[in-house]
């Protein structure tokens, strides 16, 4: 499989380097390798969205009420697990959430499920991918905080219920919610790399069944991680809408 990696990352490199490497330079960002900074992290991301939207795509074509197919089925199954999760976390009106709360941990669930081909990495134990998915949490949950709350009150609840004590709890809060950033990374990003590491060294190991415990343990790793980010995703967003109750 890595033989194949190796070759779609030559592909994208091929017909896309020069324009992102343009892109990455306006950005002040300067790639070691210009000629390729397309890595395989990338592609297998790549390959992720793709097969997701396939997916969905397939599903949404062959909807079937009397007869749905093992495809309906599963993404059935996805939907009402993230629904009663969503609803237990946040309560009332979270059905707006559910596209990203649904694609989110399935995004995550794939990648962390390369580690089980051997000879490829993990993409989330690259710390640039735990760090994207944290910041796009970060930015996502923050915005529909202000949406929903408005700019001042959502400012406000960083001050907490106490107002002599608001000079005190602001910066406290604010750095607590900086810090969310630095957390989701750090505990994916940690608990996957680990993961890959611990696969690899026991790949080496006789007789061949001891490897293959190993990618069951892998496997459940990458598991728990996805849904554990899906579950901080549904409080932090359930936390930053929640409107104060007035007495």
């Amino acid at each position: 499989m890595l033989v194949w990696i190796n070759f779609l990352t030559h592909l994208l490199n091929l017909w896309f380097a020069a324009p992102v490497t343009a892109l990455l330079e306006k950005l002040g960002i300067h790639p070691a390798h210009p000629a390729h900074p397309i890595n395989n992290t990338l592609t297998l991301e790549l390959i992720v969205i793709a097969g997701l939207v396939l997916y969905f795509a397939l599903v949404r074509s062959r909807l079937s009420v009397e007869k749905p197919g093992p495809a309906q089925h599963l993404a059935e199954m996805v939907h009402e697990f993230v629904n009663g999760q969503a609803e237990q976390v946040m309560g009332h009106n979270y059905q707006r959430f559910i596209p990203v709360l649904t694609c989110l941990p399935l995004f995550i669930l794939l990648c962390n499920c390369f580690g089980l081909f051997p000879g490829v990495d993990t993409p989330t134990a690259n710390p640039s991918v735990p760090l994207g998915l944290a910041l796009f949490t970060f930015v996502y949950y923050n915005w529909y905080g202000v949406r929903t709350q408005g700019p001042i009150n959502y400012v406000k609840h960083f001050m907490g219920p106490v107002l002599w004590l608001a000079p005190l709890m602001f910066p406290i809060e604010i750095i607590s919610n900086l810090a969310r950033v630095m957390s989701l990374t750090v505990r994916l990003y940690a608990n996957m790399f680990a993961s890959d590491l611990l696969t690899l060294v026991f790949f080496s190991l006789i007789p061949p069944a001891i490897p293959i415990i190993f990618l069951g343990l892998h496997f459940g790793v990458a598991v728990i991680q996805s849904y554990i980010f899906m579950l901080l995703t549904m409080i932090y967003l359930a936390e930053a809408t929640a409107k104060p109750e007035h007495h």
